[in-house]
């Protein structure tokens, strides 16, 4: 009946004049993990700092593409001493490099939220707050899950009921008055009950469920997205199993569910589980007069592969980054390995997917130029080469020249920009090619 009144709504609107259409781009990623190694090698003995700018610096144009990215943090931040596997506390340098790195939103709710007790989920909950980063899935108490849950986020004229829960947390009981969400059908049903009364343009539900290194869902799994689905989710995101589980779409009734993204950054070196995907959703809603519908449009996946190169650094790579065998290294075990996950990974995202193909936007070079603020309207300056668009960058001005293959082609023409013209502030910046599309 929801799909039925979905399809109608949907064809009486397209009928009808003077209609206001505005997109949100969303990009959801999976695990985000800190073991031993990871925390090892991040570590800058000369500064005494966390360093982590290097592992995402490949992957940060997918995540900037995105007016809203979210993912799973599956360690606390509890503080020293810094520990991974199995009860995890990662240093604080981690969440504030997410948030460079493009990231919005980190649910908090799995089976390692309570790895520290009382004082880890309720410094975590702080840390992400002096960071920058929107949160939900663990509370200090049930006054802050009452007046904040489910977590509603306003972005680009579009209102987002996010909601968040997890199978257990390996069974260290949740210290009172810190709550963890549990997955419990009579709840969720309250909870999306709560979220419907919002009126929100979708309702995003991440959970914590699955078999670990199970490469399909289980019936269990199944069971709590159809109840999600029942009671009004728009879009299921699932963690956990830490390898990736396929992704299904259904625009006849506007749903969307990733059983299982994989893991985005750790140590699980063995195959199927280093790396991991990112889902890009596109929702478009069309208003007319009073009355709006939203549709969810063009899912794609990314794959990312953790690569850890020979001074164990650790580097995350979309797979299709343009310098990916160089990023990769050419020794031939690195290759092999790399190849392997992408291998594994395509065939059976192509046999098991529904409607979600592999996107197939690249990286470009890009060359941009911070100007005055602007007072009215765009400051638009002449263009160095090739096409031009315009973009916000804080509170200035981003102008963007030219789309170029390489970073050395950029650089070149930057730099013979910048032997005409002295005064000429301007950086190379990579950039993903749908971004230029869409923002022109």
């Amino acid at each position: 009946m929801r799909s039925y009144f979905l399809i109608c709504l949907m064809a009486s609107f397209l009928s009808l004049p003077a209609q206001d259409t505005t997109r949100l781009r969303l990009l959801f990623a999976g695990d985000i993990m800190q073991h031993d190694a990871q925390i090892t090698s991040a570590f800058n003995p000369a500064t005494g700092i966390y360093e982590y700018e290097k592992t995402f610096q490949w992957i940060k144009p997918w995540i900037e593409s995105a007016d809203l990215a979210l993912a799973n943090l599956e360690f606390t931040l509890a503080g020293k001493p810094y520990k991974g596997y199995p009860q995890f506390s990662g240093p604080d340098e981690m969440a504030f490099e997410l948030k460079k790195t493009g990231f919005d939103v980190l649910v908090t709710a799995n089976n390692h939220s309570a790895d520290r007790y009382k004082k880890g989920i309720i410094r975590t909950i702080d840390m992400l707050d002096s960071a920058r980063l929107i949160h939900t899935g663990t509370f200090k108490d049930s006054t802050s899950r009452h007046l904040n849950y489910p977590l509603i986020i306003q972005k680009l004229g579009f209102k987002i009921a996010l909601l968040n829960y997890t199978y257990g947390t390996n069974g260290i009981p949740v210290p009172s008055p810190t709550i963890v969400n549990p997955i419990d059908t009579t709840q969720l049903k309250v909870d999306l009950k709560k979220a419907r009364d919002h009126t929100p343009d979708a309702i995003i539900v991440m959970i914590h469920f699955g078999d670990e290194y199970q490469r399909s869902p289980n019936k269990f799994q199944k069971k709590i997205a159809a109840v999600c689905f029942r009671e009004g989710a728009t879009i299921v995101i699932g963690s956990h199993p830490h390898v990736i589980q396929p992704l299904e779409f259904y625009p006849e009734k506007n749903q969307l569910v990733a059983w299982s993204l994989g893991n985005f950054i750790s140590n699980q070196r063995p195959r199927y589980r280093n790396g991991g995907l990112m889902v890009r959703v596109e929702l478009r809603k069309i208003t007319h007069d009073s009355l709006s519908v939203t549709q969810i449009i063009n899912p794609t996946y990314d794959l990312a592969y953790v690569h850890v190169d020979k001074r164990k650094k650790f580097h995350l790579i979309p797979v299709r980054h343009p310098n990916v065998n160089t990023l990769v290294g050419q020794d031939s075990v690195s290759l092999a390995t790399y190849q392997q996950f992408v291998q594994d990974s395509r065939q059976w995202l192509t046999r098991y997917n529904h409607q979600i193909p592999e996107a197939e936007d690249s990286v470009v070079y890009t060359i941009q130029k911070k100007c005055f603020e602007p007072s009215d309207g765009w400051l638009v300056l002449p263009p160095l080469t090739g096409e031009t668009f315009l973009a916000h960058d804080g509170e200035f001005m981003c102008v963007c020249e030219g789309k170029y293959a390489t970073e050395e082609e950029a650089a070149i023409i930057l730099s013979l920009s910048k032997s005409a013209d002295p005064s000429l502030k301007g950086v190379v910046k990579p950039i993903l090619s749908s971004a230029i599309d869409q923002r022109k």
